[in-house]
C-alpha cells in the first residue's frame, strides 16, 4: 500500500577496538556474514559481507512459525503459487512470524513473495533479500507496544517498498543496508486502521539510485529517528532522508506535506545524515 563528529583520538580508539573484535571473530572461524549478523561490523563494513548460500530452499507455502527460525544462510525463494515473481499486493509471504517471534540468517531469493509478515513484535535478524518483490517484510502488529526489529541484513531491487509499516508500534532498523529502491521504510499512507508509528534508523548504508529513506504520517502522530545513516553514490542528493504525508484511512493516495528535519516528526540533523 501507500516510506557530531567525533574527535579525531576516540575515532582511532573505535577503529582499534574493531579490529580487535573483527580479528578475534576471525580466529573463531565466523564470516564476513555472520559477523553482519552479530553486529562485528559497522554497517559499512557489512556492505561487502552479502552471503552467498550453498543451499537453495523452495517454499511452495508459507512458513508459519513462533520462536526462532534459524535459516542457516540457505536461499529460501517462491516456488508453485509463490513463485510469479509480480508486484501484486494481495501476494502470500514467504514467512509468517507469530508475535514475538525471531527469523535469523536466512537469505530471500526471487521469487520472493510478498517476502516477511510480522503478526506482533518480532525481530528479523541477518536476513538478506538479493531481489525484493512487492515489499521485504511488512510489520502488523495492532498493540502499541508492538516492537519490531530489524538488525542486520539487506536489501536490493526493491522497486517500491523495502519495508511496509501497516500496524502500531515502533520499528527499528540497525546495521542494514540497501541499493537500488524505491523507499526502505513507509508508514502506510491509505490503510483501512491506522495508527501512530515510531521509526529509528540507527546505523543504515544506503546506496542510490533510491528515493526516500522514510515516509512518515504526521498527521497519525508518526515520528522518524535518523543516526548514523550513510548514503552512497548520490551526488545529487536525490535521495530524500525522511518525507511526512497526510495519511488516510480511505485508500486515497496520499498527499505529501514536506521533507527534511523540522524537529518534530522528521527528527535528525546534518550530522545524522552523511553522504559518500
Amino acid at each position: 500500500m501507500s516510506s557530531t563528529t567525533q574527535p579525531r583520538a576516540r575515532h582511532r580508539r573505535t577503529l582499534t577496538r574493531r579490529r580487535a573484535l573483527v580479528g578475534g571473530a576471525a580466529a573463531l572461524g565466523l564470516t564476513g556474514a555472520a559477523l553482519a549478523g552479530t553486529g562485528l561490523l559497522s554497517p559499512a563494513g557489512a556492505a561487502s559481507a552479502w552471503p552467498a548460500p550453498k543451499e537453495n530452499v523452495p517454499v511452495a507455502k508459507t512458513i508459519t512459525f513462533g520462536g526462532t527460525y534459524d535459516g542457516k544462510l540457505q536461499r529460501f525463494h517462491g516456488s508453485g503459487a509463490l513463485g510469479d515473481g509480480g508486484q501484486d499486493e494481495n501476494q502470500a509471504p514467504l514467512f509468517t512470524l507469530k508475535d514475538g517471534a525471531v527469523l535469523k540468517n536466512v537469505v530471500i531469493g526471487a521469487p520472493a513473495g510478498d517476502g516477511v509478515h510480522c503478526l506482533g513484535s518480532c525481530t528479523l535478524q541477518n536476513v538478506w533479500w538479493e531481489d525484493v518483490g512487492e515489499d521485504a517484510a511488512s510489520f502488523k502488529g495492532k498493540s502499541a507496544s508492538a516492537v519490531y526489529r530489524v538488525e542486520g541484513g539487506g536489501a536490493r531491487k526493491a522497486s517500491d517498498k523495502v519495508f511496509q509499516f501497516n500496524g502500531a508500534g515502533t520499528l527499528r532498523i540497525s546495521g542494514f543496508q540497501v541499493s537500488d529502491f524505491g523507499k526502505l521504510v513507509r508508514s502506510c499512507g491509505n490503510c483501512s486502521k491506522q495508527y501512530k508509528r515510531t521509526i529509528v534508523l540507527d546505523g543504515v548504508d544506503a546506496t542510490a539510485p533510491g528515493k526516500q529513506l522514510v515516509g512518515i504520517n504526521s498527521n497519525y502522530g508518526d515520528t522518524a529517528t535518523l543516526r548514523n545513516v550513510r548514503i552512497h553514490g548520490d551526488k545529487g542528493r536525490k535521495l530524500q532522508p525522511c518525507a511526512h504525508y497526510q495519511g488516510n484511512s480511505s485508500g486515497k493516495e496520499p498527499k505529501q506535506l514536506g521533507k527534511g528535519p523540522d524537529g518534530s516528526f522528521c527528527r535528525y540533523g546534518a550530522s545524522d545524515v552523511t553522504y559518500r
